[in-house]
């Protein structure tokens, strides 16, 4: 639905809705709706007529007919319009409107127009109450989807749907049954997930304040508790993540846990049980960590806890110690952590809910089970876990991009790609992808995603292309690019900012030069791989574009409709005539699948000639806003660089863009401000939401930190001579499998100690920057494995889905994760061949 705009504001009053159509007008009683009919290319008009559902309209039918001659003859001359309050008015005796859609386009102006009658109000007699008439039209939309006499043709087609309907019914009964059994067994999981959440309370830290150093020693004696087997000890200061190197050289701090085990056996003496435990301090004290240690309880006795340091000088070291008792082993939080993910994954993959309830359900049921083993989180903590920086460079961009769409400039650069090409689909497709694979090398590939799906998408519906194929391509590409520099992807970011690594001389200029030549690489492969990729899939759509263009247009009508909220009888009329409208582009769907043979498109031979007709009917709209919304992203962007390099920008990511969409609304004095609310991707940002908490949750269950801890095992069991290369290899594919199935952010921060610790222990003897270089060539190819292993995934399906070209989980696995694949295969052999052959470590 498109509102026109008057002296820069929103006229709400006028709601327009026209029908491009080509023959005569054909009018439908009170009780049914004429299914109108677009215009469309080299087809056969026939003018067609039906009668009411019910017999007794007989006679409000010939004078329904008699009116709709002369007002169509009335239409034929020119276009009106009327106000939304004089349509609903007994008075009224107009019953056209017109409505402005960009969703009708290609429909030629001079043909004229076509409009659908509608229910005319002098039908609703006074007696009757709105809510009859509403209920009646609902009842008569629901009887015209059921009789099949419609159309001309319905001696043919009776028959024809008795026979689907008599096949139908077991097929529509047992979906019934499907769904009733999905909704009794979710509503049954989260009822459980939130018992089991409410009956345990909040396990809160408690901390205590230290004051340890070499000479003076802290100890603790806690009592063992019957329904706990793990005991958590947390210690808070100047630390760092990672363990010992082994020279014993570092300053650090020693924590010696002791208990006394009482075998079974009478024969046997008691035995003391000493687990020891080190962490490094920072030699800058102004640095706060809290890190955490897991240890088994042997017995019910006391535990005996002491702390004392290891300084080069004597000196006091403040620390905030606290404990708590688990319930379960590290073992069973690992499994019960593993079920979790993998039913959120059977959630997404089957599409059984959304996938942002269905990360909604992971992050419950995760919950739930830190709160059965005596580790429930605060709403406080719970809201902490959250990355608000990335949430708010979403909504910022998406403002953005919503006031920068009513320009027209996406469309401007639609034609702009397509003139460029040549007419040639599959340069204009790598050429798009490249692009993307640039920007995201400099700017954050989420940001280039929202920046490009608009223009992708505008471009495939004038060319009639399928945008799905063409929108994965594009974000596989972007999560390439955003590999070969530090700023590109999250993952780098994290790399390059541990002060371990800036010390060993991993900078910004260091890390982009070693990436950037192996990303090159993977791009070579990726082009020629993408076009083996689909070679069979035609990009085309299998039907005309009338067909694509009305399906599009019945989604978008439909999804107007569910949006208005009927809150009084103005919105309830308006829901009404959009639901009317649905169902008349129905029965004119049904009607043309019926008639049209399916065809493909070949790559159009008169591209100058398309390219002329399309330059003049898309043009920039609004010049002065174009400019605005110019000046304004120019600047987010360039801030963009600028924070990375300047240091005096004391500006995060997500203020710049919450800062340039403050800027561009004063600018662009938007004054309905819930029009730019409707095109923000609500769902995907409680879909990244959720996210958050959940592999927050499961990093407290320990997964992440058991996949890092096999990793570094297996690396030890490989021989000496072969161990890098073995590292190198297991580092890069346990890093992108991973990265497939959850976030990046957290695994990459819980991979980067173990791999520190794994290089600095002398029995090992593995350089480091071979293994963050692969640990970064994992984590950020690994992303277009599945739908959910990047943001930039998930950003370009929610915005596809708002425009009506939403991707299933399945649809962006049969072409991300073979290229995952072979590009990780290429990154590994890159960086084997220069660690390992070459020697360059």
């Amino acid at each position: 639905m498109h509102l026109e705009k008057k002296d820069g504001r929103l006229a709400s009053a006028v709601l327009e809705v026209e029908l491009h159509q080509t023959s005569a007008l054909d009018c439908a009683g009170p009780g049914g709706l004429e299914p109108a009919r677009p215009t469309t290319r080299n087809q056969n008009h026939s003018s067609t007529e039906f009668s009411g559902p019910y017999p007794s309209q007989a006679a409000e039918q010939s004078l329904w007919n008699a009116e709709c001659k002369d007002f169509g003859s009335f239409l034929t001359e020119g276009r009106s319009c009327s106000a939304l309050p004089q349509f609903f008015s007994s008075s009224s005796k107009d019953l056209c409107f017109t409505e402005n859609t960009p969703l009708l386009w290609n429909s030629p102006p001079e043909k004229g127009s076509r409009f659908m009658s509608t229910y005319h109000p002098e039908f609703i007699t006074a007696e009757d109450s709105w809510e009859n008439s509403s209920a009646e039209w609902e009842q008569r939309y629901t009887l015209s989807r059921e009789v099949p006499g419609l159309s001309t043709s319905a001696s043919s087609e009776k028959v024809e749907l008795r026979d689907s309907a008599h096949l139908r019914f077991p097929l529509l009964k047992f979906r019934c049954c499907v769904r009733w059994l999905k909704v009794t067994g979710l509503f049954v999981f989260v009822v459980v997930c939130s018992v089991l959440f409410s009956l345990h309370p909040d396990q809160g830290k408690f901390w205590q304040l230290l004051a340890v150093s070499p000479q003076e020693r802290y100890s603790v004696n806690l009592s063992s508790r019957a329904d706990s087997t793990l005991l958590q000890v947390n210690l808070a200061g100047a630390l760092v993540a990672g363990g010992p190197s082994g020279s014993g050289r570092e300053e650090h701090v020693m924590v010696e846990v002791t208990q006394m085990d009482f075998p079974s056996s009478r024969r046997r003496q008691p035995q003391q049980v000493t687990h020891n435990w080190t962490v490094l301090l920072n030699p800058r004290r102004s640095e706060h960590l809290v890190v955490s240690r897991t240890f088994v309880i042997q017995s019910r006795e006391t535990v005996f806890i002491s702390i004392w340091t290891s300084l080069r000088q004597p000196q006091v070291v403040p620390l905030l110690l606290s404990h708590q008792y688990l319930r379960a082993s590290t073992e069973a939080q690992v499994t019960i952590a593993a079920a979790i993910l993998a039913g959120v994954y059977v959630l997404i993959i089957f599409e059984i809910v959304h996938r942002t309830l269905a990360a909604m359900l992971g992050a419950l049921a995760a919950l739930a089970a830190l709160a059965v083993i005596g580790d429930r989180p605060s709403l406080t903590h719970v809201v902490e876990w959250i990355d608000f920086e990335t949430l708010a460079l979403l909504f910022g961009m998406m403002i953005l991009v919503a006031i920068f769409s009513e320009t027209g400039f996406f469309d401007y650069c639609a034609v702009k790609a397509y003139r460029l090409s040549r007419g040639r689909v599959w340069a204009m497709i790598i050429m798009l992808c490249l692009i993307a694979a640039v920007l995201s090398a400099f700017l954050d590939n989420v940001t280039t995603m929202l920046l490009f799906t608009p223009v992708t998408i505008r471009l495939c519906e004038v060319l009639n292309l399928d945008p799905r194929q063409v929108l994965i391509a594009e974000v596989i590409f972007t999560n390439i690019g955003g590999a070969a520099t530090a700023i590109g992807d999250p993952p780098n970011v994290i790399i390059v900012s541990n002060q371990e690594l800036r010390k060993m001389g991993l900078d910004f200029a260091r890390f982009t030069a070693h990436m950037f030549v192996g990303i090159c690489l993977v791009l070579l492969v990726s082009v020629p791989l993408l076009r083996l990729l689909y070679w069979n899939k035609k990009l085309y759509n299998k039907e005309p574009s009338e067909i694509v263009e009305l399906k599009h247009e019945i989604h978008v009508w439909r999804l107007t409709a569910q949006r208005i909220s009927p809150a009084s009888r103005e919105e309830t009329a308006v829901r009404r005539l959009l639901l009317g409208k649905v169902l008349a582009l129905e029965h004119l769907l049904a009607r043309r699948l019926h008639t049209f043979q399916r065809q493909i498109s070949q790559e159009d031979k008169n591209w100058e000639t398309n390219i002329q007709e399309l330059q003049k009917k898309h043009r920039i709209s609004d010049r002065i806003l174009l400019v605005k919304c110019l000046a304004v992203l120019g600047l987010v962007i360039s801030t963009f660089f600028l924070n990375s390099s300047v240091p005096g920008i004391h500006l995060d990511l997500g203020w710049i863009a919450i800062l340039g969409a403050i800027w561009l609304l004063i600018l662009a004095d938007i004054h309905d401000f819930e029009i730019i609310l409707h095109r923000v991707e609500w769902a995907t940002l409680l879909f990244f939401a959720a996210l958050f908490v959940l592999m927050e949750a499961l990093a407290h269950l320990h997964l992440i930190e058991y996949v890092g801890e096999q990793t570094a095992l297996l690396i030890k069991m490989v021989p000496e001579d072969r161990r890098l290369a073995a590292a190198i290899t297991l580092v890069v594919w346990v890093s992108a499998l991973a990265s497939s199935l959850i976030d990046n952010i957290p695994f990459t921060a819980t991979m980067i100690p173990v791999l520190l610790n794994l290089s600095q222990d002398p029995r090992v003897s593995l350089p480091t920057l071979p293994l963050m270089y692969a640990l970064a060539v994992g984590a950020c190819l690994g992303g277009n494995g599945t739908l959910i292993g990047a943001s930039a995934n998930v950003v370009c399906a929610g915005i596809a889905e708002q425009h009506g070209y939403g991707f299933s989980f399945m649809e962006f696995f049969r072409l991300g994760f073979p290229m995952m694949v072979v590009s990780c295969t290429v990154g590994m052999c890159y960086l084997l061949i220069v660690h390992v052959v070459m020697g360059w470590n």
